[in-house]
């Protein structure tokens, strides 16, 4: 299934696996990949062209991280529906789990929610996108295989008026054995403006994801953000994905294990 333009596709999964058992030690997970909204919620009230914007989804993200997966031999893993309808990188009581204002556009279908609504939206979306997450991980865990966890996300050029000069940034908390090596050979490259924790960080509250399926139990993880004008088109998607499956296949961790900082919290990443 690949990502909708418009709302309106009612039989829609909400959550696309590929490559369940591929052979790579990565598992990519993209969080908003979708700009799909279910025919019940309509347009939210929004403009239809809205559904195109940032606020509604990661433009170009989800075409990368396949191109990834494929070159890799990785699962992969998408949320099939917009995070309009809710945010599956937030944690469930998170203010921003359901965005009423995104950016500067309020969410008139978002305002004023009842509780067994978002309850609704969660079993909808949430649950079925870190189940399947879940579901893999521990597989592989339990099998015994190699697993890193990398999620890939993209960033508008302009935020508030603010210019963001990044071609890429890599998001990361203590652990960077991922994301140091990712770095340096990223900087390595003519010309590439890279980010680092910039233009989130973890306080952002931008890296749930990969604090519930892998700090929690201590794989390595790191989070990929590319400017969405570098990605708006098949020719970026496909050079980005290259690119970035070319230096992971071959990346060596940094030294050094870093255990996992959540532990003291892992009952509440596993319940939910």
């Amino acid at each position: 299934m690949g990502d909708a333009k418009h709302a309106g596709h009612a039989d829609a999964r909400s959550v696309r696996v590929t490559n369940r058992d591929g052979s790579s030690p990565y598992v990519l997970v993209c969080d908003h990949a979708s700009n799909l909204l279910p025919a019940e919620y309509g347009t939210l009230g929004l403009p239809a062209s809205d559904l195109q914007r940032h606020i509604a989804w990661d433009p170009g993200a989800a075409p990368v991280a396949r191109h990834m997966a494929e070159a890799l031999d990785a699962p992969l893993i998408e949320s099939a529906i917009s995070r309009l309808v809710v945010d599956c990188n937030r944690p469930l009581d998170a203010p921003d789990l359901i965005w009423t204002l995104s950016e500067s556009t309020t969410i008139p279908g978002n305002v004023a929610l009842t509780a067994p609504e978002r309850s609704r939206r969660v079993a909808l979306a949430w649950e079925p996108f870190h189940a399947a997450i879940d579901a893999i991980v521990e597989d592989r865990v339990a099998a015994g295989r190699e697993t890193r966890i990398v999620s890939v996300h993209s960033f508008t050029p302009v935020y508030n008026g603010q210019h963001r000069p990044w071609h890429i940034g890599i998001i990361h908390d203590d652990d960077v054995r991922i994301a140091a090596p990712l770095i340096e050979r990223l900087r390595a490259s003519d010309g590439l403006v890279v980010g680092v924790n910039e233009p989130y960080s973890p306080a952002d509250r931008v890296y749930f994801t990969l604090e519930k399926h892998a700090r929690s139990r201590g794989l390595p993880c790191a989070m990929i953000e590319i400017r969405n004008d570098e990605i708006d088109g098949d020719a970026g998607q496909r050079a980005w994905g290259g690119r970035l499956a070319s230096i992971l296949k071959t990346l060596p961790l940094a030294a050094g294990t870093v255990a996992a900082p959540f532990a003291a919290g892992q009952a509440r990443y596993a319940s939910r």
